[in-house]
């Protein structure tokens, strides 16, 4: 089972977006915490699900016990409203 770290980076290279996992009540996980599951996707989400849909649909199902924070590239937190491809736009801004 991978790490943190490398759960995070696989997020990020298949969806386009950073992420930040963390525990149900908001505190932040080590890096290196070992024992989660390997995200299963190779295709990002649909451009036009929102943030709220892509966690629950993607993120929880996957890793449940979970809660995720999705990151627009300024490093402000992307809201559950916001299109994955708006958030994914914040990136090509760069």
């Amino acid at each position: 089972m991978p790490k943190l770290k490398s759960v995070e980076r696989k997020i990020a290279n298949t969806e386009g977006f950073e992420v930040t996992i963390r525990y149900p009540d908001g505190r932040d996980m080590r890096s290196d915490k070992e024992g989660l599951p390997s995200y299963p996707y190779h295709n990002a989400a649909k451009h036009d699900s929102t943030v709220a849909q892509w966690r629950d649909t993607r993120f929880k199902q996957t890793f449940p016990g979970y809660d995720v924070t999705v990151w627009l590239a300024d490093g402000s937190e992307a809201h559950g409203v916001m299109k994955l491809a708006t958030v994914r736009d914040s990136y090509l801004d760069d």
